[in-house]
């Protein structure tokens, strides 16, 4: 079968002066179809089986294809989607991380591996530009120094063995034993350092038996002793632990209430070791003290205590964020590490969590989302720090120890409330401060103001997505998890290494880096995040250990015999 012949023509084109302009694309298109009927049937047979193997290789190489994008966003950060891509993902924040699962992998997507990639991403870049020093600027490739204490190295040990890293902390274990010294001229601030370094060593030594990071224990936690030496037994806040001696900042003798109540796990743990009751002694006074204190409100305590007096200070001014927050925690983690023996602790938790309930948790007006305020003076502020968001998972843990039920129900609504701090915003990723709606008329929940707008790498919301997976094995706080992880690997991860801290959540064209890795992304956020992945229930049990406030786990002390 031939095509017809062509016959020759004279195309004339007349235009009418109160015509449009003349637009030619519709005669292209004409011209193009008429250039594809003169093929014969067996050109054009060809041409559509080229064009289908060609569509059915791209398919198959999409994943590969996703990959080769990944990094190629910024010349610093190394994002894993293009702009293009990222933006339309984080606008609809319909995808959850089991859409995401199917879409990489037909659901194959190791989630436990994804975290020891990030892990191994952060090591690098703080191995590469910061080794032995406290933390990594992964943009200029450079260290930040605070204590001089290598803070992300010991924060990350226990990570890296929970993680099975074992080259990366025979690395680590090796800069310790010869390097890590606590002889030196510096001031160091008596809860970070507590936390932190006494708290890594510790839970190191638990998880793998040597003798070495009991011994740097031990060496460190005398040294801490000289900030307790005060008129009221209320520690100063800062510390030489060269020189021993100890002072408040200098530009107050108050200490806030969260570093000097959130020390007691680690110090009574090292009396438990070394059998050397004086570091339990002095943490233990301060609860006795904080709990007879005039000055509370139904259980809540002010953010500051004088050294001198040891008496509460700028009273009225009540909150579970910065300054507070730990307090509260380690109500519950001291009553739980010493076998429910401290009726003291118990009754100051249970009293606290009443007061919470009747002064600072509201509904936004919005969406009905429960949240927890703060109150100055009696004045409430619809103001909540994403340091809060510790609390869901605390509840959890309570009521698995067999306190009210009904602290599961105000858990359950914490956490769809920080889910939706990281939902809501255009990167998936939370401020450091909102603020919420009361009024239904205003059309949003979630109000972030610019100074507010950063990302820290900050654990708070992952450790609470632990707790509730590992007691209600709903899972949509993996999925939520998977979320959050993704995110930080699309905004804050760095192509040559390491992850960096963002000024601004709500842009995700420019989310501005801050060139610092914190320690506790590695010792905190990757450690939770793990560990909510993990099918391993009786990977570090919570009938077992109980963590630290830098997620440094350590042993639940046996019952006494009865």
């Amino acid at each position: 079968m031939y095509p017809p012949s062509r016959k020759d023509f004279i195309s004339l084109t007349l235009s009418d002066p109160h015509s449009h302009a003349y637009n030619n694309g519709k005669h292209r298109r004409q011209s193009c179809w008429r250039k594809w009927k003169q093929l014969s049937r067996l050109q054009r047979s060809l041409i559509l089986f080229l064009l289908a193997l060609l569509l059915i290789f791209g398919l198959l190489s999409y994943p590969s294809l996703s990959e080769q994008w990944r990094g190629k966003q910024c010349p610093k950060l190394s994002l894993s989607l293009s702009h293009t891509h990222t933006l339309s993902h984080t606008h609809t924040h319909t995808h959850t991380g089991r859409d995401r699962d199917r879409v990489f992998s037909a659901g194959a997507v190791d989630r436990l591996e994804a975290v020891r990639d990030a892990f191994r991403h952060a090591w690098k870049g703080y191995k590469d530009y910061a080794w032995g020093h406290d933390e990594l600027k992964p943009i200029s490739k450079s260290f930040g120094e605070w204590f001089g204490l290598g803070l992300t190295l010991i924060d990350a040990l226990d990570t890296m063995w929970i993680m099975g890293l074992k080259e990366e902390f025979a690395d680590a274990r090796n800069w310790v034993e010869k390097q890590l010294t606590f002889s030196k001229n510096v001031d160091v601030n008596l809860f970070e350092t507590t936390i932190r370094v006494l708290g890594g060593l510790l839970s190191t030594y638990h998880l793998t038996g040597d003798q070495l990071f009991l011994e740097k224990a031990k060496d460190l936690g005398s040294r801490l002793m000289p900030a307790f030496k005060t008129p009221s037994k209320i520690p100063f806040s800062d510390v030489n632990i060269g020189k021993g001696t100890a002072h408040p900042p200098r530009w107050t003798a108050d200490s806030t209430l969260a570093e000097v109540t959130s020390i007691q796990l680690e110090f009574r743990e090292l009396s438990r070791l070394t059998q050397e009751p004086q570091y339990q002694e002095v943490v233990n006074e301060i609860m006795k003290l904080v709990h007879k204190l005039p000055g509370k409100q139904d259980g809540l305590v002010p953010m500051f205590i004088n050294t001198n007096s040891g008496q509460f200070t700028h009273k009225g001014t009540f909150t579970l964020g910065a300054r507070a927050d730990s307090y509260y925690e380690y109500l519950l983690k001291q009553w739980i590490q010493g076998g429910k023996t401290e009726d003291e602790l118990l009754e100051d938790y249970l009293q606290a969590i009443e007061g919470v309930r009747k002064h600072l948790v509201r509904q936004t007006g919005p969406g009905r989302l429960t949240f927890v305020g703060e109150l100055s003076h009696n004045r409430f502020n619809p103001k909540m720090d994403h340091l809060v968001c510790f609390l869901p998972g605390t509840l959890a843990l309570g009521v698995h120890n067999g306190l009210p039920r009904d602290h599961m129900d105000l858990a359950v609504e914490l956490m769809e409330t920080c889910h939706q701090m990281y939902k809501q915003m255009e990167t998936g990723l939370s401020p450091e401060i909102v603020h919420f709606s009361l009024q239904a008329s205003d059309g949003r929940d979630v109000i972030v103001k610019p100074a507010d707008r950063h990302n820290l790498l900050r654990p708070e919301t992952v450790e609470s997505l632990f707790y509730m997976y590992r007691f209600t094995k709903d899972t949509k706080y993996r999925d939520w998890g998977w979320d959050i992880l993704q995110s930080f690997n699309n905004y804050t991860k760095v192509s040559d290494g390491g992850y960096t801290s963002i000024n601004n959540v709500r842009d995700p064209v420019n989310p501005g880096p801050r060139d610092k890795m914190e320690s506790f992304f590695l010792g905190e956020t990757l450690k939770y995040l793990y560990l909510l992945f993990s099918d391993d229930m009786e990977l570090l049990s919570l009938d077992k250990y109980i963590f630290n406030t830098e997620a440094h786990p350590l042993p639940i002390w046996p019952s006494p015999p009865k």
